[in-house]
């Protein structure tokens, strides 16, 4: 990705060339979530920066939820099957991805015949008109900075409005009312970028040029690793004299080229000297290590994760795993429930017709894939779990069967309880 320049600096993609560092002199430009260009170019030109915008955002919406509260036999199939017609995993995806690689994006609500300019109004969402998320970044939006949201709660201080600036990729030019997007900052502290956050990539873009730039130091080194010599008697003479001397010098170098074999054997005259000088390239892959050991910090992303390596020594990674999927739930509770719900609530009306139920609840599914033994030995814990609850009478036997029915994306028993049977146990 980097290329090495003769002034002590370095140029991180095509046309951006940031100055070595010296004293005070900051090694990396300021506010790149401004430079769309560059973050553009960064984005499609660096698997690292790309690494470090998608893993998070797949890692969020990859395994999906399980509704935990009591439907209708046939409701969660119904949500969960219209839920993956309109992509709308896909879409929350592509909106994390776009407000991590920019610092802000929305998803917006697409309600067939309503007024986007309106107040969002989940109880008069009809029937088949819920069609989905439009994803737009912040460069596709203007947000009112003079007109804020003066409720109380969770969105006071926010812009009311967002007018759609860029209509290339087909979009209406909307008014669109706050209430009508599902609004992503990749870091909400900072919002100085037109009332947006910052990019994940201008926290962490010394730390890819570090890494950028000692990788590229490597494959230079490497390339001088092994050098070859040949030494021809009074060869500083001969240059001097030129004239046939030195056309028969150059003669004879393109003679011993095209005379080398497969073998190694090289064509050369008695008082010729043809020698090798290899060296050992000892400690960079421990420098190295510490600049991925470096970006993988900034990105709180372990280095099984990121770079899809292996840990050296007697360690698996499963700890690093473990607790980088714990800091994912974490993010998924407070930046993902609240979208999933809404979503939820707009999509049980135009489902099913009528307002989500009071206790509704859900929970993100695991990341962690777990064993076969220990699947198994999970499986045998619900079982008889939920069969002691039942023969007990805190649970109804329908209500058991469901528990089951939920619980088989993690144990893989109960997937072929279907609804006719959860039908009849509720009937009986």
């Amino acid at each position: 990705m980097a290329t090495q320049l003769g002034n002590g600096g370095v140029t991180l993609l095509p046309g951006i060339r940031v100055p070595a560092f010296s004293g005070s002199e900051s090694p990396f430009p300021d506010k790149i979530s401004a430079e769309r260009s560059l973050i553009d170019s960064a984005y499609r030109s660096s698997w690292l920066v790309g690494a470090a915008v998608d893993t998070v955002a797949e890692d969020m919406t990859r395994n999906g939820i399980t509704i935990t509260s009591t439907l209708e036999p046939d409701a969660k199939q119904r949500l969960q099957g219209v839920w993956e017609c309109l992509a709308l995993w896909n879409s929350l995806n592509n909106v994390i991805k776009q407000s991590r690689l920019y610092g802000g994006a929305l998803g917006v609500i697409l309600l067939d015949g309503d007024d986007m300019s309106t107040p969002l109004r989940v109880e008069t969402v009809k029937t088949g008109a819920f069609r989905g998320i439009a994803p737009l970044n912040r460069w596709q939006v203007s947000p009112s900075l003079s007109d804020r949201e003066s409720a109380l709660g969770p969105d006071l201080g926010q812009p009311r409005f967002y007018q759609v600036t860029d209509t290339s990729t087909g979009i209406p030019p909307w008014k669109i009312h706050y209430s009508r997007a599902i609004r992503f900052d990749a870091s909400p502290l900072t919002q100085d970028e037109n009332g947006w956050g910052v990019s994940v990539i201008e926290r962490i873009y010394d730390r890819i040029l570090a890494f950028d730039s000692a990788s590229t130091a490597t494959v230079q080194l490497m390339s001088k690793a092994h050098l070859r010599t040949y030494s021809v008697a009074d060869l500083r003479k001969i240059l001097a004299m030129g004239g046939p001397a030195r056309e028969a010098l150059l003669a004879q170098m393109v003679a011993i080229q095209q005379g080398q074999s497969i073998d190694g054997l090289t064509l050369m005259d008695a008082s010729d000297k043809f020698e090798t000088h290899a060296y050992h390239l000892n400690g960079l892959p421990e420098v190295l290590a510490q600049f991925a050991q470096q970006l993988s910090g900034a990105l709180n992303i372990p280095l099984v994760r990121l770079f899809g390596q292996s840990p050296a020594g007697f360690t698996t990674g499963d700890v690093d795993l473990a607790n980088y999927y714990d800091g994912i739930m974490a993010q998924q509770a407070r930046q993902l429930r609240r979208p999933v719900y809404t979503l939820m609530s707009i999509l049980h009306r135009s489902v099913l017709g009528k307002a989500l139920p009071e206790d509704f609840a859900f929970s993100f599914n695991p990341l962690w894939q777990m064993s076969e033994l220990d699947r198994s030995k999970v499986a045998m814990q619900t079982v008889e779990a939920i069969g002691n609850a039942v023969s007990s009478g805190v649970m109804t036997p329908y209500a058991g069967a469901e528990q089951l029915r939920d619980s088989s994306r993690v144990t893989g028993i109960g997937s072929t309880i279907r609804s006719e049977d959860l039908a009849r146990l509720r009937q009986g």
